[in-house]
């Protein structure tokens, strides 16, 4: 049915696609923010739906509106942005089938649109205590790393991160230049080895694990760009998650190594190559940080590279 929300998308979404440095990635996103109420009501009607609410502040690179199905069933309705890819999140969803990750109920990635199973988004591992939410988190994680299915359409690694390095070595600040070469280098040998090759979240941290039913599980992840590598690559974004709190505390390079260490270990993976990947995607998120105008983050992002 048609919609009843006032649809005003939360700036913390407008502010992110308006602030591309890429201008036709902008015009992309300031197109897709207009036709979001068509194409919101659109949904509504065809998988006959009765919208609740916006969720807000929401994320950068979607919307979500809470929904009921015509049955009374609670579901969430996901409206991706260009630049993203609903079809594998689709895919990457549909293999995990609600093991460790949110359940999809339905989707229209010709539309950048997903249905899927409601969780208390107000709820993220980041409400609990550092320990736990690792602990929690650590085990979400393992549950999500299966074998991906024969004739699967996700990227590898190597792809992914062979884009980030060109744009690494393009707009690199020049004072980051030697973290930079360093992070170039590992990646370098990262890929050179040959580790178990899983499903992987690609954006895994604590605020993408959200509370759930306690009858089928309490944290379920969600939000994954997914991608097909080695486990380290997926633990490395967790690494550094609560930056600014670790940033303030005392000896925060040393903490960051024991977590690093417990990490690890938690998962039994090796620590030098989760190392590699923890600098690398940190150096990456850092240089498009400060890329995109956001220098107070992307210097933190660097800061924190330089610690391991």
């Amino acid at each position: 049915m048609p919609s009843v929300l006032p649809l005003d998308p939360p700036q913390r979404l407008v502010r992110a696609l308006h602030g591309h440095p890429d201008a036709d990635e902008a015009a992309a996103a300031a197109k897709w923010l207009e036709k979001l109420p068509g194409l919101l009501e659109t949904l509504l009607e065809r998988w006959e739906l009765t919208d609740e609410r916006l969720v807000s502040p929401g994320g950068r690179t979607s919307l979500v509106v809470l929904v009921r199905r015509a049955d009374g069933t609670p579901a969430a309705l996901k409206l991706t942005a260009p630049g993203t890819s609903a079809a594998r999140e689709a895919e990457a969803l549909a293999c995990w089938d609600g093991r460790g990750a949110v359940r999809l109920v339905r989707a229209a990635p010709e539309d950048g649109a997903l249905l899927l199973e409601r969780l208390h988004g107000e709820v993220s591992l980041r409400s609990l205590p550092e320990a736990k939410a690792m602990l929690e988190a650590s085990s979400a994680l393992r549950r999500l790393w299966v074998p991906p299915a024969d004739g699967h359409g996700f990227e590898q690694v190597a792809e992914r991160t062979a884009a980030e390095a060109e744009m690494m070595r393009t707009h690199t600040p020049g004072e980051a230049r030697p973290l930079v070469d360093e992070a170039l280098e590992l990646r370098d040998g990262l890929l050179a080895g040959t580790p178990r090759q899983v499903l992987l979240h690609g954006d895994f941290r604590q605020g993408a694990v959200l509370s759930a039913s306690a009858e089928r599980s309490p944290w379920l992840a969600v939000g994954p760009d997914p991608l097909v590598g080695e486990p380290a690559y997926d633990l490395a974004r967790l690494v550094r998650d609560r930056l600014h709190d670790l940033m303030a505390s005392a000896g925060a390079p040393a903490a960051t190594r024991r977590r690093m260490h417990r990490l690890a270990d938690a998962l039994e993976l090796d620590r030098e190559r989760l190392r590699g990947w923890a600098l690398f995607r940190a150096v990456r998120s850092g240089v498009r940080h400060v890329w995109r105008g956001d220098r107070q983050d992307g210097e933190a992002l660097l800061e924190f590279a330089g610690w391991l």
